[in-house]
């Protein structure tokens, strides 16, 4: 009993005395994702493939990549960062809160407007085209709110580049991301909005009525990063590398992304 005692003892004092970082994080503790929101049906989707080979299940954080990277920046504990922009990723990383040698784009998507799907119609997206004609009195194009959420800031990009950005922007329906402008269209609340493909792809509601050219606006890219704060965690590592690889490539494909060439 009292060799037990001694051993258990010496066991407890060899584990107090090793430095924090050297101790590897449990195999069971699942990472934690933080997601632009139009990552959501697929991330779910690849999620459950990642814990049915026998992983720890992900825990998604989805909402704007601004909201996300400011959560980071005030200490949130996320393991892996995914926007739907290349700026909120810059953001991170010049405050040092990225891990610069794992970042990477593997990602792209369009830029597109929709309206409710029993009101479709196709509208020609061109420079001069008169968007505001199209609203009648009320009407409203939802999008996210440029001042920081990706997607309202390609559209804004766009808007510009045919020259109706000031004649639109009073009418914008300004969202907190581009999953809550996509409701307000499903809803009928406005008319018009701006998303992504894939975004408009998951919804039965709505339907593309236009895809903004590519020259209107800098690509729509989604850069994926481990965190400092996970640059020891296996696990997150693994995920990453899973996510960024060939095995989760149809899954992009099947839920629209378009892949970085």
């Amino acid at each position: 009993m009292r060799r037990s005692r001694f051993l258990s003892a010496v066991a407890a004092l060899a584990l107090a005395c090793t430095p924090l970082a050297a101790r590897a994080q449990p195999a069971s503790e699942p990472a934690t994702v933080f997601a632009a929101a139009s990552l959501t049906d697929a991330l779910r989707d690849l999620g459950g493939q990642w814990a049915a080979r026998g992983n720890p299940a992900p825990r998604f954080s989805f909402a704007a990549s601004s909201a996300l990277a400011r959560q980071i920046e005030q200490g949130a504990p996320a393991d892996l960062f995914m926007s739907a922009d290349e700026a909120w990723a810059n953001y991170l990383q010049d405050r040092n809160l990225l891990v610069n040698a794992t970042r990477s784009s593997p990602l792209g998507n369009a830029l597109v407007l929709i309206a409710p799907a029993n009101a479709a119609r196709p509208v020609a997206l061109a420079r001069g085209t008169d968007l505001l004609a199209l609203l009648g009195t009320n009407g409203r194009i939802a999008t996210g709110d440029p001042a920081h959420v990706p997607v309202g800031r390609y559209a804004q990009a766009a808007l510009t580049w045919m020259g109706q950005w000031d004649a639109i922007a009073p009418r914008l329906a300004r969202a907190d991301n581009v999953r809550a402008a996509l409701l307000l269209v499903e809803r009928g609340e406005a008319p018009y909005g701006i998303v992504y493909s894939t975004d408009a792809a998951a919804s039965a509601g709505v339907r593309v009525v236009g895809t903004f050219p590519a020259e209107s606006h800098e690509p729509v890219t989604y850069p994926f990063a481990l965190t400092r704060r996970a640059e020891g965690n296996a696990q997150a590592r693994a995920l990453l590398a899973f996510l960024t690889g060939p095995e989760a490539t149809p899954t992009w494909q099947r839920f629209g992304f378009l892949l970085a060439r």
